[in-house]
């Protein structure tokens, strides 16, 4: 992940490993105060999934994530979008200001 992702490498190494398990094919973007340097040490994290040649994640997949990341020790909400779920008027708020944190 860029150092823009305010987001502690003990964090960061768990969120990247459930990625890799539960998404593997999946390329993952980071946005909201997280990015902008907004964030306060319990801010949520705000992620979107963006899935191959952009379609929809499918949803048991999707849930296995978010389940993981509920159960893992992460201390702040992860909030998980799927970009193709996503209404479009929020892609170019997040293109102009996203970190990769997974490529495809």
């Amino acid at each position: 992940m860029a150092d823009r992702l305010h987001l502690g490498s003990r964090h960061r190494t768990v969120i990247e490993a459930l990625l890799r398990e539960h998404l593997p094919d999946v390329e993952v973007w980071a946005y909201g105060s997280r990015v902008t340097g907004r964030s306060h040490e319990g801010s949520d994290l705000d992620l979107v999934l963006r899935g191959p040649n952009l379609q929809e994640i499918p949803i048991s997949r999707f849930a296995d994530f978010v389940e993981a990341l509920r159960d893992s020790a992460i201390p702040f909400l992860v909030e998980v979008h799927d970009w193709a779920r996503l209404p479009e008027r929020f892609h170019g708020e997040i293109e102009r200001d996203h970190v990769v944190v997974l490529e495809q």
